[in-house]
């Protein structure tokens, strides 16, 4: 695993909150994170708002926004947009005769990435109470404690790459093409609506339950 590809990694199971705001470019896979990010946060509002304003900053950049994969976000709803992916090649204009097909293998490569982010994601979320933690048994806690903290922890790293490999192919899939434009988060700011992490209304949204975000 070089350097790159582990920041990559990083990136894509981070929570792209405010406080932990993306680092790197960001790219078709952040788009999927996003929306990711939009269906695990559906029970708790300013999360969905929020994610979806990242979402369609992005749908924006990569002026898709108006073709189905970006009109997915509008239609469907929170908790079950993720895995709207595969609806993509019914909504398209074309190459319709293969589009069960290429839906059978757009759900399935999202639902390996979902199960991938999902491990990495809840490792972010261990700073709020260990896994485990709660067990009675002394001898049972210390072995999750083992397998977590050594295991899980050591070949997640190699595991992880399947997110990048993943990514290559529903890009294909879903766009019809691997080559695309990475954006800077400033440049998403600036010009096409995406959070700024350093509004100090955008956090307390973030935080809040309540509150008015135009989506």
């Amino acid at each position: 695993m070089n350097r790159s590809d582990q920041s990559r990694i990083n990136q894509l199971t981070s929570p792209y909150s405010p406080f932990s705001p993306p680092q790197l470019p960001l790219d078709f896979s952040d788009y999927l994170s996003l929306v990711w990010r939009i269906d695990r946060h559906a029970a708790q509002p300013n999360l969905v708002r929020y994610y979806i304003q990242c979402a369609r900053a992005l749908a924006r950049a990569f002026q898709f926004e108006q073709r189905s994969i970006g009109r997915i976000i509008r239609q469907a709803e929170p908790g079950q947009i993720y895995q709207s992916l595969g609806l993509a090649p019914f909504q398209s204009t074309g190459r319709l005769m293969d589009a069960a097909a290429r839906k059978s293998a757009i759900d399935q490569l999202a639902q390996l990435r979902a199960d991938v982010l999902a491990i990495g994601a809840y490792q972010h979320d261990w700073v709020v109470g260990w896994p485990g933690s709660g067990v009675l048994d002394p001898d049972l806690r210390e072995r999750i404690f083992a397998t977590l903290f050594t295991a899980l922890r050591s070949q997640y790293s190699h595991f992880g790459r399947l997110l990048l490999v993943i990514d290559i192919v529903l890009q294909e899939m879903l766009l019809g093409k691997r080559n695309l434009s990475e954006f800077s988060l400033g440049t998403l700011i600036d010009h096409y609506g995406y959070p700024d992490p350093e509004d100090p209304a955008i956090r307390e949204l973030y935080r809040s339950e309540t509150g008015d975000w135009q989506t």
